[in-house]
Formats: C-alpha cells, structure tokens, sequence
C-alpha cells in the first residue's frame, strides 16, 4: 500500500503553495525545466492521449516577443519571471496515439475525422496536466504564477510554429517572493463544496 505523503510534502503542495505574482532573483536552469516535464507527463489522461504541450520561454529575444502579449497587469511580472511556460493543448494529439495508446488505434483513426470530439478531448486532458505540471513544479521547490491574461491567438501564432497547439495557460516559474503575496483568500468548506452521496 502506498503511503500518505507527510505534513511538509502536503503543505509544499497545496497548504503553504502560493500564486507568486514576485520573484526573486534565482534563475531556472534547463535542467530543471527537463525534470518538470519529465514528472508532470505522468499525470492520467484519457486513454494517455497527453495532449500537453509546453513552450519554455527563456531567450531574452523569445522573452521580448511574449511581453507584449499579455494583459498589461501581467507583464511586469512575466518580465521578472526566471522562466516561463506556455502551457497548450494539441488539437493533433491524436497523431501521437499509435504511440503512446497502442491498444486504442482505431479511436485514433475515428478522431482523425472528428475535430470536435479533439477539440473537447484536448481540453479536458491538457486542463488536467496543467494542473499536474503545477503541483511538478511545486514538487521541484519552484513556484509558480499560472495566469490567462494574453492575447492567445497572438501567442499561438508567435510561439507554436504554425502547429495546431491553442495555448491555455502562462505559467510564471521560479522561486517566489514572499514580499508580493496578499493575504490569502478563503476557500469552499467541504459541507458547501462536496456531496457525499
């Protein structure tokens, strides 16, 4: 039986983890970068379809062209940023899946021809490896400022060389500043989120 992880991990997970909107001046090396893929691709997806795909933008050139795309409250902190990751999902995921479904080959034939069941497929799935890619970093000792203000078409365009990727998320990594966290906000408790049925 696998253990429940302990108080500390817990909390670099999720009860202490922050949005970080600062950053301090600590850089991510490629290293790095490698090693969250590397932990996030584990994450379930539906029949591991793994339509995730992730733009690392760490060139001061690369740097340069996204800034002008975000909403205009995000880009001083995507410019202080040590990295960025644009966070997209494949619409051709399905090409991939001889690969990584072999058992499910004629569902990727099927879909080759159904570009709304892709559409609905890649948001799902990329949404729930977005979330895993965050708890990854966090895993790592990096944080993270996942946002959605930017000019997504602009992004695609710019970013993802003509592929069929629609960007999702900016995610903002590194190691955050305690100096520009708020107060933190409330959440739902369990009795007006959950239901147990």
């Amino acid at each position: 039986m696998t253990p429940a992880l302990d108080a500390a991990a817990l909390a670099q997970l999720f009860t202490d983890a922050r949005t970080h909107n600062a950053w301090r001046d600590e850089p991510v090396d490629a290293a790095q970068l490698r090693q969250l893929y590397d932990l996030a691709k584990w994450g379930p997806t539906a029949m591991n379809t793994s339509p995730l795909r992730v733009c690392f933008v760490q060139s001061p050139e690369a740097r340069e062209r996204l800034i002008p795309l975000m909403a205009e409250g995000n880009r001083a902190k995507t410019a202080a940023a040590p990295a960025v990751a644009l966070l997209g999902r494949d619409l051709d995921f399905h090409t991939q899946m001889p690969l990584l479904a072999p058992h499910a080959s004629a569902v990727a034939e099927r879909l080759a021809g159904q570009p709304a069941a892709r559409e609905g497929m890649s948001s799902l799935n990329a949404g729930l490896q977005i979330g895993y890619f965050i708890l990854a970093a966090r895993s790592l000792g990096l944080d993270c400022g996942p946002m959605a203000g930017f000019d997504a078409a602009a992004v695609d365009a710019a970013f993802w060389g003509g592929r069929a990727v629609k960007t999702m998320v900016v995610c903002n990594l590194g190691h955050g500043d305690p100096a520009g966290l708020r107060a933190r906000a409330a959440r739902l408790a369990f009795e007006d989120a959950c239901v147990v049925a």
